[in-house]
């Protein structure tokens, strides 16, 4: 089974294997990130990590049980109970209800560690797959994306209000 877990920063080598092994699918529905993002991921990384630390972001790694990464969800621009959601999933696992899963446990600590009480997160028009993650996991369209938040791309944002925390 699948587990949800905050970034730590011994993940850095299993996400960079991550990132590579998915590139070309990630690039076939958002911008790709580059080689520079590549050749300078482990100070990109300390970079989030620094982030995380000073509770700007709070981002998630989907760990299979052999310890590999199965996608990244992350939680940014923290403030006054509100968040961005953006996450991505390994090719492999694409389709199965994994990113759904995820979403909905990550809604789920967004309030209950977080107290957060709205999610919001932007999927381009043409990436399907995100569109039916976001709205199977309780998310309603609440209007148009400004492209430049996209890569160029035009696309809506999604949002969800969150259950207060217990």
């Amino acid at each position: 089974m699948p587990e949800l877990r905050r970034l730590q920063a011994d993940d850095e080598p299993a996400v960079l294997a991550f990132e590579l092994a998915n590139r070309a699918y990630f690039a076939a529905s958002i911008t790709d990130r580059g080689d520079a993002y590549f050749e300078q991921f482990a100070d990109r990384f300390k970079a989030l990590m620094a982030e995380q630390d000073a509770g700007v972001c709070v981002f998630h790694v989907l760990l299979d049980e052999d310890g590999s990464v199965l996608g990244r969800f992350n939680l940014y621009d923290l403030e006054d109970g509100v968040a961005a959601l953006g996450y991505r999933v390994a090719q492999r696992v694409a389709g199965r209800g994994v990113a759904t899963g995820a979403v909905r446990e990550l809604c789920r600590l967004a309030a209950a560690r977080h107290g957060l009480h709205t999610l919001r997160a932007a999927a381009s028009h043409g990436n399907v797959a995100s569109q039916r993650v976001l709205l199977k996991a309780g998310f309603v369209r609440v209007g148009p994306a400004d492209p430049s938040e996209l890569g160029g791309k035009p696309g809506s944002w999604y949002q969800r209000e969150l259950e207060p925390r217990p």
